[in-house]
């Protein structure tokens, strides 16, 4: 029997091969898809491209065959007018060697004006009477053509044209003739050769698969020059006999040579026909009456490459679109599942919401407290400092009420005995005294206060410094220590909150005075200054150094070095959370002749990003 375990194995792998069998099943139809696809682009790209290339043909073949009527017309009326001519008369009449040397003449002439290849006369027996090229040695008089079918078309219809390789001179020309005539009868035929070089020159120069064929199929004039004198197609005994009876093209082996194409190409209807120049889209059209075809042709291959490359662009593109519908398929299904496992991590959620609330609500009280426990710190902070300034403050606020007292007494004397100038200095002198005592109660009310909102405002370090330095002032009259500042006119600005950077600046001053005291010293200097995007302010003792061993320990909540009673160990402390909370720095160094370098670095105002209210 099969247990459980083994079930379930055999179940697992019947699904895995289902699973793999879908996806194989899938992979087979997406190719399939894919080269059906190309397939069909190839079809449609291949089909526009040919009829694309069949109206090209088309055009090419026009133009081709208007210049071929142009070349043919431009010295089809020569002969004629040849004809006409009193020295020709003359010279069929009596071919005397007066008149033959005459007729040269003319005839020279004349080939010379009309840039024709040769022009001659011809008498009715077919000898050349007179010719263009008398004086050279491949000159045509004496020489008979009566062979040649233009000498007896002209004789027999009026005017004849030829094409054929000249038996006299081996170079190739196009014949035109017109017979001359009294009214007796035929008199002779007047012949000019014109060469239709330039033509081919200008379809091989244009790399042009274009070409003349004669009435056999013979292509005579071609911009390939592999093709010339070769047949476009079999030439049946018919023909091969007239071309060798003809001698048109004398002394070459047109017979003998393969033909270009298999069979004859309906007149203009683009044909595809192989050739040893690989596949190609031909038209054919004809030149009557002469009989001759004009063919031109152009190549498959950049069609059938064409196609190719839309097919596989096509077949890249479905390959895409198929993969981004698996895509698409598998983000569902991954959706599904996430779905499903979110269910379940909700309900889990739920679960813990409440007792994470009740979590959220004891630390938040024990935040509460934590908040007041440090405002407590820091303002015993404050009023630990105002206690070490006590007795110098009750003399910094005695002294003015005495000199009052005194001012007072002296002004009431003066208005007994009517002295207004005298009175009127002491009444001065009284509310100086009165805004010394204001100045000082109010940093002391400013310093003092539990302010719960501690707005960040630009002010002025040197001001700050200044209220700092007013409020410890009594304190180091005191003990016999002056304060030096002399603040620059365009002191930095910074921002922060204008009370507890002051306390800052009290508590480092007041360590600063004691410290100086301790050794009977009684110089302090304070300076501020620009640090690149940030504000320093320094203050040079002459006390005794910090030493090494407590150096890092200096800021630590309630280390103090003093006795008990005199401080709380909360003042460096505090000053160090003050200035992080706006991104500034506090150190100590020793100082050069002794004592200690206490700096303070804040950024300036517009040296860093507006800085959010730091927690109370």
């Amino acid at each position: 029997m099969i247990g459980a375990g083994q079930f379930g194995r055999i179940t697992g792998l019947s699904d895995l091969t289902q699973r793999s069998m879908r996806r194989v099943i899938v992979a087979l139809a997406a190719i399939g898809l894919v080269c059906a696809l190309a397939a069909l682009a190839y079809a449609l790209a291949h089909r526009a491209g040919m009829d694309r290339l069949s109206g090209q043909l088309r055009d090419r073949l026009t133009v081709t065959l208007r210049s071929v009527e142009s070349e043919i017309e431009r010295f089809g009326y020569l002969p004629e007018v040849m004809g006409e001519d009193e020295r020709i008369l003359d010279l069929l009449e009596t071919p005397a060697p007066d008149a033959v040397a005459l007729a040269n003449t003319y005839l020279q002439t004349i080939a010379a004006h009309s840039i024709a290849d040769a022009a001659y006369i011809i008498d009715t027996d077919g000898l050349t009477l007179a010719a263009s090229n008398w004086d050279l040695p491949t000159s045509f008089v004496g020489h008979n053509y009566s062979f040649r079918p233009y000498f007896a078309d002209a004789l027999a219809n009026g005017e004849g044209s030829y094409y054929a390789v000249g038996v006299t001179t081996g170079i190739p020309g196009y014949f035109l003739s017109a017979r001359i005539s009294n009214p007796a009868g035929p008199m002779g035929v007047a012949v000019v050769k014109v060469d239709m070089a330039p033509l081919e020159r200008a379809w091989v120069q244009a790399g042009e698969i274009t070409g003349l064929a004669d009435e056999a199929g013979v292509v005579f004039l071609t911009g390939v020059g592999t093709w010339k004198y070769r047949p476009l197609y079999a030439l049946n005994s018919e023909n091969r006999d007239l071309i060798a009876r003809e001698r048109r093209y004398d002394g070459i082996d047109v017979a003998g040579s393969a033909p270009l194409i298999g069979t004859p190409i309906p007149e203009g209807q683009p044909v595809i026909v192989e050739t040893d120049r690989d596949a190609l889209m031909m038209s054919v059209a004809r030149i009557e009456p002469q009989g001759w075809q004009v063919f031109t042709a152009l190549p498959t291959a950049p069609i059938a490459e064409e196609a190719r490359l839309f097919a596989g662009v096509a077949a890249l593109l479905s390959l895409v679109l198929i993969l981004i519908g698996l895509y698409a398929y598998q983000r569902r299904q991954l959706t599904r599942l996430k779905l499903d496992q979110n269910a379940v991590l909700e309900r889990r959620v739920a679960e813990r919401t409440e007792a994470l609330g009740l979590e959220i609500d004891e630390r938040l009280r024990a935040e509460a407290e934590l908040r007041d426990t440090q405002d407590s710190l820091i303002h015993a902070a404050k009023l630990a400092a105002l206690g070490r300034m006590s007795a110098a403050i009750v003399h910094e606020v005695s002294q003015p009420l005495s000199a009052l007292d005194t001012t007072l007494a002296a002004a009431g004397l003066h208005a007994q005995n009517q002295r207004p100038e005298k009175l009127d200095a002491s009444i001065r002198s009284s509310r100086d005294l009165l805004k010394r005592m204001q100045r000082t109660v109010r940093h002391l009310k400013t310093f003092s206060s539990r302010t719960q909102a501690m707005p960040v405002e630009p002010i002025s370090l040197a001001s700050s410094v200044d209220a700092a330095i007013e409020i410890v002032l009594p304190r180091a009259r005191e003990v016999g220590v002056t304060i030096r500042f002399d603040p620059a006119p365009d002191a930095p600005m910074i921002a922060v909150n204008a009370v507890r950077i002051e306390q800052v600046f009290i508590n480092l001053l007041l360590n600063a005075v004691d410290a100086t005291a301790a050794l009977g010293n009684t110089a302090i200097a304070v300076s501020i200054s620009q640090n690149e995007d940030r504000a320093v302010m320094a203050i040079h003792d002459s006390g005794p150094g910090i030493p090494d061993e407590i150096a890092e320990k200096i800021t630590e909540p309630f280390f103090t070095t003093k006795t008990t009673g005199e401080g709380l160990g909360l003042g460096l402390s505090i000053s160090r959370a003050i200035l992080e909370d706006y991104d500034g720095t506090l150190a100590f160094a020793p100082a050069r002749g002794g004592g200690t370098l206490t700096t303070v670095s804040l950024p300036l105002m517009g040296a860093r990003a507006e800085h959010l209210e730091p927690a109370q």
